[in-house]
């Protein structure tokens, strides 16, 4: 019985000493505190937030409904921190994990507050959008992105603070750090600094067409830090360092005001003046009344007869479109193709090809002997030459 006794005690002094301490029937009552918070968490997100987002659909404005949606993330995760914040405090802890769990609580509110105010600045952004009347739209993204940048730095110096980490050294020595490193990733800095020039001079946007010889040609997708993303017409991605696009010439053919057709038309030698200046007449006709041409002085327009080559009288056709759109300028000049060889067939010529004539002036009366060297004979021996 004595012995039943001691293997009492210890037991129950193993359940009372527990971990560090802390009694074991306490540590399995905060686990179950803890627990019982996960499935109210599960709950509050499924009911209660849904029910609220459900209601703010019926409002007159969508405010609401969409800064509920940014937010359900973060609010759906604060019943873990309460659920933690109870448990902790449940445990009656000793003063130094007293203070440990306190810090974890309060790193755990900031992470909660700071996330929030990266989710509102997500929903605002659609609302900087209109700031694109004054900045370009890269200029607004790096604006998003640089306030997101800065919420992460003052929620990080905040949960450090709260460690009792000081910031100012950390930055301090950060700054020495950064010379070093600004040595040796002197490429970085300087595409850094060459993508905002590119955004501040405005000299491409997304969705534009760009190109810069010997490097890329295609659309702009992306304006990042360090590089731009280029998609080819051939949909492959080229990421292109912004010093190369800054260094060069970049040209940008979504910023045309027109665009160009530039013709040499060629008909034959057998045409004569008159339907010369009717196939012009009526080429120069057709362009100044159609709608889908540019007029002069607001762009240049010329048909005139150019030059004779070898083989055609040319005829110059130089005119610009309203549209710069690539699909409808083909359409555009297809339908000035048809007009055009119609023009020329009316006007009784026929468009001119490559050709060569050859004169002859006089052909011989006799033809020259043909020698035929004589056969040897089958006794003769060969002679060497």
């Amino acid at each position: 019985m004595e012995k039943l006794n001691q293997f009492w005690y210890v037991a129950t002094n193993i359940w009372k000493d527990g971990l560090y301490g802390i009694d074991i029937g306490r540590i399995i009552i905060a686990i179950l505190i803890f627990s019982i918070f996960l499935i109210l968490r599960q709950l509050f997100t499924r009911f209660i937030i849904k029910r609220i987002i459900a209601l703010s659909t019926k409002t007159k404005t969508d405010i609401d409904e969409i800064t509920l949606k940014a937010l359900e993330k973060p609010l759906g995760f604060t019943p873990v921190v309460l659920g933690l914040f109870f448990a902790f405090d449940y445990l009656q802890l000793g003063e130094t994990f007293k203070a440990i769990t306190d810090n974890i609580i309060r790193t755990l509110i900031v992470f909660i507050l700071f996330w929030s105010l990266i989710k509102i600045v997500d929903i605002l952004s659609d609302t900087m959008r209109s700031l694109e009347k004054f900045l370009t739209a890269s200029m607004v993204d790096w604006l998003i992105k640089m306030i997101k940048a800065s919420f992460i730095f003052i929620g990080i110096a905040t949960a450090l603070q709260i460690w009792g980490i000081q910031v100012g050294p950390i930055l301090a020595g950060l700054g020495l750090f950064g010379v070093a490193v600004a040595l040796g990733a002197q490429d970085l800095f300087k595409n850094l600094i060459s993508g905002i020039l590119i955004i501040g001079e405005n000299r491409f946007s997304r969705g534009d067409w760009i190109k810069v010889d010997g490097v890329v040609e295609g659309t702009v997708e992306t304006i990042g830090f360090r590089s731009t993303l280029v998609r080819r017409f051939d949909k492959a991605p080229v990421y292109v360092p912004n010093s190369s696009l800054s260094d060069n010439s970049v040209t940008n053919f979504s910023a045309m005001t027109h665009r160009r057709i530039r013709w040499c038309l060629g008909v034959k030698y057998n045409t004569t003046i008159d339907q010369l200046r009717q196939i012009r007449d009526n080429i120069e006709q057709y362009l100044l009344s159609s709608n889908q041409f540019a007029k002069p002085p607001e762009v240049p327009m010329f048909v005139r007869i150019d030059n004779f080559s070898d083989s055609a009288i040319n005829i110059m056709v130089y005119c610009f479109t309203k549209t710069t759109i690539w699909g409808d300028w083909l359409a555009i000049k297809e339908a000035l193709a048809y007009e055009i060889k119609k023009i020329i067939e009316n006007a009784g010529s026929e468009f001119a090809f490559p050709s060569r004539s050859l004169y002859v002036e006089a052909h011989p009366d006799e033809t020259a002997e043909i020698f035929i060297p004589p056969s040897k004979k089958k006794d003769e021996p060969d002679q060497l030459i």
